[in-house]
């Protein structure tokens, strides 16, 4: 963009070169160098103004070079020099009048700046306050809603605590080896238990057994002396499940004494049942919630002794008893062949699950 023409006299292009008006276009460059080479910043290092001098005269010269321009800068300077001089020929009372329409012009525009800036930080006083209100508007409309909240939680708590009491109090869903347990023994210290009837009838004193879903397993032990147990003997491993869970928890409850005669019992799904913390809880296994007038109930045994589901109760293992003559079949309907069908699925499950077992060991 083209420098503006100067309407300062201390900015007249023609007093900032030292030439006349009538200077030609060589003197004005041979000015020009003269004075640029006087101002140039890199031989006034210390002048802080010698950037701003260069380039006032690099703006001077650029105009006086152009002739369109120089023109119009002529005319103005004659026209300011007409305005000097017709000012100098007014009175006094005409040269007041004039100073006092400047001062006046000057007020005007004064006022108005100041009316502008008023309207302006009016404007910005509204708009904040329009913000402040749509702020605690927003504000108070949350805390209704919290307070709505709160309502509402205090109304719900007491469902929402009869809820969890429910939930807390209700059993867990029962499992399919909640009644199972594993027996693994050394077939030398039981040569008799080598069936799973004979096994099952050893065990039917605590119990009811399922004789058709007892699993067993034999398999030669490997070099690996541990638990009294002699290389290459038969280990067998057995999975029975009893028809009621106090029948299983009395068994596994005296897994120390039976593991004194040489058999390991332990629950089929490596862990206790859910369903027995929660009847222990309840004082249903003997707890210390258990406040009963009656013993539990028991069942004769084959030598006409009781016990509970209790390890003191418990009878010992001696002499396996031999195992009854299997019943007499009668004629199979289709509910007693779909039962038939589900535990043979189950075996074949409870067999798998033996033999991973038994994989796991060995590797």
């Amino acid at each position: 963009m083209p420098p503006k023409t100067p309407e300062d006299p201390e900015q007249n292009p023609y007093d900032l070169l030292e030439i006349s008006q009538e200077a030609t276009e060589a003197e004005i460059r041979t000015a020009y160098r003269t004075r640029s080479l006087k101002v140039h910043p890199d031989r006034n290092r210390n002048d802080p103004n010698a950037a701003q001098k260069f380039h006032a005269l690099t703006t001077a010269s650029t105009l006086l070079l152009d002739p369109l321009r120089r023109l119009a800068l002529d005319a103005q300077l004659r026209l300011q020099a007409a305005k000097k001089q017709r000012f100098a020929s007014y009175d006094n009372k005409r040269k007041a009048m004039v100073s006092e329409l400047e001062e006046r012009e000057k007020e005007f525009k004064k006022a108005r700046m100041a009316k502008e800036q008023e309207r302006t930080a009016r404007e910005s006083e509204n708009m904040r306050i329009r913000e402040e209100g749509r702020r605690m508007r927003e504000q108070r409309e949350k805390e209704l809603e919290l307070q709505e909240l709160e309502r509402q939680c205090a109304r719900t708590k007491p469902e929402l605590n009869g809820i969890v009491e429910e939930e807390f109090l209700a059993p867990p869903p029962p499992s399919d080896l909640d009644t199972t347990i594993r027996i693994k023994y050394a077939l030398s210290s039981y040569p008799a238990l080598s069936t799973a009837s004979a096994l099952t009838a050893h065990l039917r004193r605590y119990g009811e057994i399922d004789e058709g879903t007892v699993v067993m397993s034999q398999k030669a032990k490997k070099s690996k002396k541990s638990k009294g147990l002699v290389d290459g003997e038969m280990i067998v491993t057995a999975l029975v499940p009893f028809n009621q869970l106090g029948a299983a928890f009395a068994v596994v409850s005296s897994a120390e004494s039976l593991k004194e005669r040489g058999m390991d019992v332990a629950w089929a799904g490596g862990s206790e049942p859910p369903i027995l913390g929660w009847l222990r809880e309840r004082g249903e296994l003997g707890g210390p919630a258990a406040n009963r007038a009656e013993p539990l109930p028991t069942k004769p045994t084959p030598e006409g002794t009781t016990f509970g589901s209790f390890p003191s109760s418990f009878p010992a293992l001696d002499d396996v008893a031999p195992p009854p003559p299997p019943a007499a079949k009668a004629g199979i309907d289709y509910e007693s062949l779909t039962l038939l069908r589900m535990r043979e699925a189950e075996r074949a499950r409870l067999e798998k699950e033996i033999l991973e077992a038994e994989a796991a060991e060995g590797g």
